[in-house]
């Protein structure tokens, strides 16, 4: 199988096909994660897609163990997923040193994610060496002293530098000290590190860009007694077993995904033989397997797992071929079914064309096509998707459906490492968006539309509680976004705390409901002028003049912080053309051009006055936090 994968990636590489090779490339690498793939994938990703269509992403690794094993892999999947992942590795066991010296490399280097590569041995060496000697007050001490030691080095970093910071949990000796005593004892190795992964849950959830990787749950899964290789420890300080090193590869590139702003919207699904076995149109609703018993288990597990998926925030959608009353009688009324119609933002079950019917999803929900993560049981209609669809990112199931549900819970597109307000009442929001769709054919002009709505719009500054939400809009947006920049919480925090700068936040509601914080705009005060760095608006509100309201705002708020200028750049990207005449709509004149594409617009605050649309109230007054 893997001899064929790699004559195909050959085919395809001297074809220059790049969508072929790339998906040959996923699939030696998925089915055998190891280190000659990971150079296979190295040195084919800059052939099918060269240097300059990867986005560069830092990561600086502070350890205290041999990590270079690791880093081929780690690569490997970020240059499938259209990152240049670059690297910097501390010396060995000078971690400590690298955070508290403010002239390390670790400053200067400007990573986005730093990776903390320690273990139980690095901060409760004593609970390794002699544990057996140990009372229950040494115990507590030893895990209170490591916490706060922690606290204060992860609290340096934040202070002097904008990366988030991944740290492990600590493993569980396989074999403890006290045997099966320890699993008796409420003071043993097992309890001690428990209690330190809780500290260390609880200082990531009061700190603003500090993540929890779970090391132990991860040794768990792959099977503590095949984790580690003390011969390798003692001989390479390397403590991982060779087979270990994709599994933590992966569970790291997960971070580095969320981190990059790569991250599907929507799942959409196809329903035979995927999230049921059989084909309704001929089986019948009785006939289809999904349930409890082992002919159904797994299309039902598959189930929960988007329904987790769904519980995220990220939308669900059918792309099926199918006779739509027959499969809509499944989705209703078989008693084993866990996902119901509404659950579903898109349905697309007709006869059609798979890669149509997708576009269509897009268009529907307002979403590029990059936005969508395409899950189907059929090769041909996944080859199908990824020739004709290149940016849809195709979920490659394995033959065996009882594989289907890991598969998808994997996925990195679908990860999260926080979910706001707003991710939870998504597919509330998609449905009212369908009631704005149907008020919108019955009014005679925009206008009449926009009165109809009975819009508010309020605008605050960056709070804590904000900050998160701005961050991940940041993140996510791309339609109406003029620069394109991504911000991590900590670099919003930052910006918030400058006494020049202002981070909007925007709240927008209707007669049909609550669109929760939609919009964003971080301005700078520099001289006489004001320049806008950030002007979003996700893909909910786009259209219903909401971005005018925004500008006016930091107009009013430039002119009275004394600005006489307000300047923004539209920065083209190949998703954000909706935002292409955002400052010549508004009077702007276009100041300065670039053989990129980009401009620079500028706003004379002395002649011209922006106002808010008549149709929108104000819902709040603007106060700096």
């Amino acid at each position: 199988m893997e001899t064929d994968l790699k004559r195909m990636l050959e085919i395809a590489v001297a074809a220059g096909d790049k969508a072929a090779g790339v998906a040959a490339l996923r699939r030696v690498f998925g089915d055998r994660p190891s280190l000659a793939n990971a150079q296979l994938v190295l040195k084919h990703a800059k052939q099918l897609g060269g240097e300059n269509a990867r986005e560069e992403f830092k990561v600086a690794v502070l350890r205290a163990y041999t990590v270079e094993p690791m880093l081929p892999l780690l690569e490997a999947y970020a240059a499938l997923a259209g990152l240049d992942l670059r690297v910097q590795v501390g010396e060995f066991n000078t971690y400590m040193q690298d955070i508290l010296n403010p002239d390390s490399w670790l400053y200067s280097f400007l990573p986005r994610m730093i990776i903390l590569a320690v273990q139980t041995r690095d901060l409760l060496p004593a609970l390794c060496d002699r544990a057996a000697e140990l009372t229950p007050a040494d115990s507590n001490k030893l895990v209170d002293d490591a916490l706060r030691q922690l606290r204060h080095l992860l609290d340096i970093v934040s202070s002097r530098c904008k990366a988030s910071v991944i740290v492990p949990t600590l493993d569980i000796p396989p074999y403890p000290s006290a045997g099966i005593l320890d699993a008796q004892a409420p003071w043993g190795q097992r309890a001690a590190i428990d209690a330190f992964n809780h500290g260390l849950r609880e200082i990531a959830a009061s700190a603003t860009g500090v993540y929890v990787v779970d090391m132990e749950a991860l040794a768990g899964r792959f099977g503590r007694s095949r984790w580690y290789d003390e011969q390798k420890w003692n001989m390479a300080r390397l403590p991982f077993a060779a087979d270990a090193l994709p599994e933590i590869a992966r569970e790291y590139f997960k971070y580095v995904h969320v981190l990059s702003g790569k991250l599907c919207k929507v799942v959409a699904v196809d329903l035979d033989n995927t999230i049921w076995g059989g084909i309704v149109g001929e089986d019948g609703m009785d006939g289809i397997q999904v349930g409890l018993d082992h002919r159904g288990a797994a299309y039902l597990q598959l189930q929960r797992v988007l329904l987790d998926i769904y519980h995220r925030g990220i939308l669900l959608a059918i792309c099926s071929k199918n006779n739509r009353e027959e499969a809509m009688a499944v989705l209703e009324k078989h008693p084993r079914m866990l996902l119901r119609p509404s659950h579903f933002a898109a349905m697309r079950i007709n006869w059609e064309d798979k890669a149509r019917n997708l576009r269509e999803i897009a268009a529907e929900l307002n979403l590029g096509l990059d936005a969508i993560a395409f899950v189907d049981d059929n090769p041909a209609e996944r080859d199908r998707v990824r020739q004709e669809l290149p940016e849809v990112q195709v979920i490659e199931l394995p033959d065996d459906p009882a594989l289907y549900a890991s598969t998808v819970a994997q996925c990195p597109y679908c990860e999260r490492l926080s979910v706001s307000d707003e991710d939870r009442d998504r597919s509330r929001y998609y449905a009212q968006e369908r009631q704005r769709r149907v008020a919108q054919l019955a009014t005679n002009s925009l206008e009449d539309f926009y009165r109809s709505l009975k819009m508010d719009v309020e605008i605050g500054e960056a709070t804590p509680e904000s900050i998160p939400r701005i961050a991940q809009l940041t993140q996510k947006t791309n339609q109406f976004n003029v620069t394109t920049r991504r911000y991590s919480e900590q670099e919003i925090t930052a910006m918030a705390q400058q006494t020049a700068s202002r981070v909007y936040w925007l709240r927008s509601r209707d007669r049909f409901g609550d669109n929760g914080i939609v919009g964003v705009g971080i301005a700078r005060l520099e001289g006489d002028t004001c320049t806008i760095d950030t002007l979003l608006l996700s893909c909910r509100v786009i259209g219903r003049t909401i971005e005018t309201a925004l500008l006016a705002e930091i107009a009013t708020q430039a002119r009275a912080d004394g600005a006489r200028y307000l300047e923004g750049r539209f920065v083209p990207t190949a998703k954000n053309a909706p935002a292409k005449d955002f400052y010549a709509r508004h009077g702007f004149t276009r100041a300065e051009k670039d053989g990129n594409g980009a401009s620079r617009w500028r706003l004379d605050l002395a002649q011209s006055v922006l106002n808010w649309p008549e149709w929108i109230d104000r819902a709040g007054v603007l106060q700096r936090s």
